[in-house]
């Protein structure tokens, strides 16, 4: 396809891209690689109970879809039948190629298809791979703030591999000043909200290459779910479905013959230029970048696909309303939603849109007022689901909602009412679904990105943080005294075990010290504990007897989330409202036991949001201590 801009060349059937001709240069891919490993779709997948496989999504037929003066759609598709079993995902695909009049790059999208009665199987990524040529493409961005010259995928296999295969020690880098830097391609990882322009730029040609996603309906697990984006390679994704800091709580499961269909994208892979000075040539393709992303975001969605499957704009419905937060215990009237999200998702219950993979969302932010408007809704049914920056839980509208094309609800005003049995007597942290207020040590000297150095918002993206709470406590414990400490400088971002030996741990036990004048008989306590992570983790709370073997609670065994490890601040978000009965309290020193019991890896650990403790119902505020 060739628009005299750029001109891309396809392997056929299969329809994997082997060259992108643009501004004279002859190719931007990676010659390197066989003509089948430079861009490409694949998933990865598997039986119920066996081994993971890798499935490029190779075409097996060739089709021009729709051809006029203004662009050329193309498809390379495949039909799935039983004698595949072995080597090929149960779907039938339909990848989609589109190169417009005018256009720096092509659009791309895929439909995968399963009809009803097919086999069960689980599919845990979904995702575009595009491949620069390494000898051009030395420098990444993934936003205003991330990015930098990066290593070369010799500098990892020169490097020492530190705790795991993804995370090495640049020990012979061909750029002197990355020596002594930890590469980790999850430090380059991103939120689906902030995932809308990110890729590659060569100085010396003055040219970049990027991902630009103007929506993110199409992608799994909802606004706050984190996925790799750029790294090095150089790699240039476009993550629709994964597992990443999710794990298997993610629904990546297909069974019982039930039907699917859903249309990843359409992506938008642009190429830019500039001419001058190659000193300034990375912030004005930055710069570029970032501007043709909103041009794209505003024609969202696109008119000009040719499948059935996508809807356009007048296709589509819309919902609006004014979310209110009703607790009497902050304010006697209901107080606006501010900033809160807003989104429609699959049905389900309260907060199951994060581990929704089958399914599109719509998330907006309401205003200072709380009205919301969500807008260029598929056709279908969904759940309204929200949740509020400063209020724990999540919110879900009681009854389902059908958009059909061309529909306008409106829900008016709705009230959230959370988590709430008693007034505030004490709160550690605070609640937006992260554990970034609390305390993130420095990284070894020698073990750091320089980048985040420089960008102390990121802090936590350093490599080696988990081993620093043994250097930190020693031979105890953390304590926490209400009054007294501070979140910032006394709570440890991760609740991790402590290294007692060569690679051995022990189960670390967090304490709460708190003071009640004299316990209230008007009734039960409450324990609100919101989890910001949590990877391969049980979480036991004891009130005041740290020897009860059986704790007062238990989660049991929770997450898959490895925030730890991939450098997250969050994974999924968790909440238990735990009830402590009288009895179980003393006038005057209280302790709270908190023990992650798992202990027998440095990454299983809990990361916390906030934590707050709640009088009886009757008690006023200021009866306490």
């Amino acid at each position: 396809m060739d628009n005299g801009i750029v001109r891309i060349t396809f392997l056929r059937p299969a329809g994997d891209v082997t060259e992108i001709q643009y501004n004279g240069v002859e190719n931007v891919l990676e010659t390197h690689n066989g003509e089948c490993n430079r861009a490409y779709w694949d998933v990865v997948w598997n039986r119920p109970g066996e081994h993971i496989r890798l499935d490029r999504l190779r075409g097996t037929k060739f089709s021009i879809v729709g051809k006029d003066k203004n662009q050329i759609e193309i498809s390379f598709s495949r039909k799935w039948h039983h004698s595949a079993w072995n080597s090929t995902v149960p779907l039938n695909v339909d990848k989609r190629y589109i190169l417009r009049r005018g256009s720096a790059g092509f659009y791309t999208y895929t439909i995968l298809e399963r009809p009803e009665g097919w086999p069960d199987f689980e599919m845990d990524q979904v995702r575009i791979v595009l491949k620069p040529d390494s000898e051009m493409f030395h420098f990444m961005a993934i936003s205003d703030k991330i990015q930098r010259v990066m290593p070369t995928a010799e500098d990892r296999k020169l490097g020492r591999q530190l705790a795991y295969s993804e995370a090495v020690l640049l020990t012979h880098p061909g750029n002197p000043a990355l020596k002594g830097e930890v590469d980790d391609k999850y430090e380059y990882s991103i939120e689906n909200r902030d995932d809308k322009v990110h890729g590659w730029m060569s100085k010396k040609l003055g040219v970049g290459i990027w991902v630009i996603s103007p929506s993110d309906e199409y992608v799994a697990g909802g606004p706050l779910k984190q996925d790799l984006t750029s790294h090095v390679g150089p790699i240039l994704l476009s993550m629709f479905t994964s597992t990443h800091y999710t794990g298997k709580d993610l629904n990546t499961r297909y069974r019982d013959g039930k039907p699917w269909r859903k249309v990843y994208g359409p992506v938008f892979v642009y190429l830019n230029s500039v001419s001058g000075r190659p000193r300034r040539s990375y912030r004005k393709l930055w710069r570029d970048a970032k501007s043709h992303m909103k041009k794209e975001v505003r024609k969202w969605p696109y008119g000009f696909l040719q499948s059935e499957h996508f809807p356009c704009a007048d296709q589509r419905g819309s919902v609006a309303g004014q979310l209110l937060v009703g607790d009497k215990y902050v304010n006697q009237t209901l107080m606006t939603a501010n900033n809160a999200y807003v989104g429609l998702a699959a049905p389900g219950k309260a907060g199951s849109w994060q581990t929704d993979a089958k399914g599109y969302q719509f998330w907006t932010r309401a205003n200072e007022e709380g009205y919301f408007l969500i807008k260029n809704v598929r056709p279908g049914n969904y759940n309204l689901y929200a949740f509020v920056p400063g209020i724990i839980g999540d919110y879900k509208f009681e009854a389902n909602i059908t958009i059909k094309p061309g529909s306008e609800t409106d829900l008016g005003a709705i009230v959230y009412h959370p988590p709430r049995n008693g007034p505030t007597l004490w709160e550690i942290g605070v609640p937006d679904r992260t554990a970034s207020e609390f305390f993130i040590p420095d990284p070894k000297p020698f073990l750091t990105n320089k980048l985040y150095t420089h960008i102390l918002s990121d802090k936590f993206r350093q490599y080696g943080l988990w081993d620093r709470y043994t250097e930190l406590y020693p031979h105890h414990d953390l304590v926490y005294r209400i009054g007294n400490s501070k979140c910032h400088q006394d709570w440890f971002f991760a609740h991790v075990p402590r290294k007692t030996g060569n690679k051995t741990y022990t189960a670390a036990t967090w304490q709460i010290v708190f003071k009640l004048r004299k316990p209230s008989f008007a009734g039960n306590y409450t324990l609100h504990l919101a989890l910001a992570s949590a990877h391969a983790s049980e979480l036991q709370v004891r009130f005041n007897d740290k020897s009860v073997k059986k704790p007062h609670f238990s989660t049991g065994l929770i997450g898959k989330d490895n925030a730890v490890a991939r450098h997250g601040i969050h994974g999924l978000y968790r909440l238990y409202s735990i009830p402590v009965p009288r009895r179980l309290l003393r006038r005057g020193s209280n302790r709270i036991y908190l023990t992650q019991s798992r202990s027998n890896d440095a990454f299983r650990g809990i990361m916390y949001d906030y934590v707050r403790f709640e009088g009886p119902r009757e008690l006023l505020v200021d009866r306490e201590g």
